[in-house]
């Protein structure tokens, strides 16, 4: 089980580094419309390639994201079954949805979108706007995405294992999102 609990802190360390880094992108996106907006309306000058970027940057925040959210307990729940639950009756959903459902789900989504990403790089595809980006890197980002949050997915059921046998805790309280 210490194997399998360091294999879970190594996956959540990396998944807490990529969240950090979509934090900045938040950030990054916001500057990069302003700026875009401005030189649009100040100068009477645009450019595609900086509304693909921010694109882009959602695209990688979305897809990115995702994995940070389940990390931090997050994600959303059907709530109809989750919040009548116990602690260990918490546990085992956990465990059931993530074991059947979230990982075959994204190895699956992972899977079909990789010959997505493989044409787009054997051909360079450009966008067709004038002045656009490549494309095939933010192509990559959708199966590589996937992956990361089937990891996330697996960290998450050792945690759950490790918890119902008792060698940690783990906070499966959900608290609704403030609407």
């Amino acid at each position: 089980m210490r194997l399998l609990l360091a294999i879970s802190r190594a996956i959540d360390q990396l998944n807490e580094k990529i969240g950090y880094i979509c934090n900045f992108l938040v950030l990054a996106a916001c500057l990069v419309s302003a700026g875009n907006a401005m030189i649009r309306y100040a100068f009477s000058y645009s450019s595609n390639s900086w509304l693909e970027l921010q694109w882009y940057m959602f695209a990688i925040l979305v897809m990115f994201g995702a994995s940070y959210t389940f990390k931090r307990n997050e994600h959303v729940r059907v709530e109809v079954f989750y919040l009548f639950l116990s602690e260990r009756g918490r546990l085992w959903l956990d465990l059931i949805g993530t074991l059947f459902f979230l990982i075959p789900a994204c190895l699956l989504l992972s899977y079909l979108s990789w010959p997505f990403f493989k044409q787009a790089y054997a051909v360079g595809e450009m966008s067709g706007n004038a002045g656009g980006l490549v494309r095939w890197p933010i192509k990559f980002v959708i199966p590589s995405g996937f992956v990361m949050l089937a990891l996330q997915g697996v960290s998450e059921v050792i945690k759950r294992i490790a918890a119902l046998g008792g060698y940690v805790t783990v906070d499966a309280k959900y608290e609704r999102p403030t609407q």
